[in-house]
């Protein structure tokens, strides 16, 4: 039971950082100490079914709520105290560092891994520096195409939700996707179009289970055949995911109060993220 009530919180954690654009749910999955076993899990899903299906329900159950629960919470905090908001996350990132240098170490002398961190870290720095577009999509008129669409983009969203240091929300940002596709969750309450979101929702959803398995496959090859290159790689992804979490305070204007709150808010993200991922 005590498990299960700490995959949910993890879940919940993850879910959250799905929602921000710049936050990488795959890097929170590393700091809270789960990334390999999510990507196991996802990968032989089939092999053991009832294990992984226990395993994966809770962090489930966790992600959903807090999209549906925080989609409008997480936007007004962003809207009114975004530096406290975007330090808890800091925080969180921050908290699973310690975990995720124990599994590189040993092998911190060889330049050759310390080059696959540098490529990622300026791969996800350049990615940061990107703007998002300012265009969005329509779901007025929807055809087959656009169904087709959709899943495409949750396959694209998957890849990057998953993938340390690349926020999902960000990609669908770039692509015009992430305003509408929260608008639609956040409708689902409102039965008279409950019809219409599943519909929109379904393909979108569809093609982030098939995203997700895929990923899931590539990283886990990359995991057992190149360990400690990847973990290098992560550690750039995770360290340079920084930047695209930051680079936006640099246009909103922080009081003092929003600073005071900022490092009771970073120590207890950095707590917490430590905590789970022990």
């Amino acid at each position: 039971m005590r498990e299960n009530i700490m995959s949910v919180i993890k879940g919940f954690i993850i879910g959250i950082a799905n929602i921000i654009p710049g936050v990488s749910g795959g890097t929170l999955m590393i700091t809270l100490g789960i990334y390999e076993k999510i990507i196991g899990a996802i990968s032989h899903f089939f092999s053991q079914w009832k294990k992984n299906i226990q395993f994966l329900i809770p962090l489930g159950i966790g992600m959903v709520l807090s999209v549906l629960l925080l989609s409008k919470v997480i936007g007004v905090c962003l809207e009114k105290f975004p530096f406290p908001t975007t330090l808890f996350f800091v925080g969180l990132i921050l908290g699973g560092i310690p975990l995720l240098w124990k599994k590189v170490k040993s092998s911190k002398n060889s330049l050759s891994y310390w080059g696959v961190f540098a490529i990622t870290f300026i791969l996800i720095a350049i990615f940061a520096f990107l703007k998002a577009g300012d265009a969005m999509v329509s779901f007025e008129r929807m055809h087959i195409g656009s169904y087709l669409l959709l899943f495409l983009v949750g396959m694209i969203a998957s890849a990057t939700m998953i993938i340390p240091g690349i926020s999902g929300s960000f990609m669908l940002m770039m692509m015009g996707y992430y305003q509408p596709i929260i608008n639609t969750i956040r409708s689902l309450t409102d039965f008279s179009l409950l019809g219409r979101n599943i519909l929109i929702l379904a393909p979108f959803g569809i093609g982030i289970l098939v995203g997700i398995v895929l990923v899931a496959k590539l990283i886990e090859y990359l995991l057992k055949k190149y360990e400690i290159a990847t973990y290098f790689g992560v550690l750039g992804f995770v360290l340079a995911s920084l930047l695209a979490i930051f680079l936006p305070l640099f246009e909103v204007n922080i009081t003092i109060m929003q600073g005071v709150l900022s490092i009771p808010l970073f120590i207890l993200g950095f707590f917490v993220a430590y905590r789970l991922g022990e």
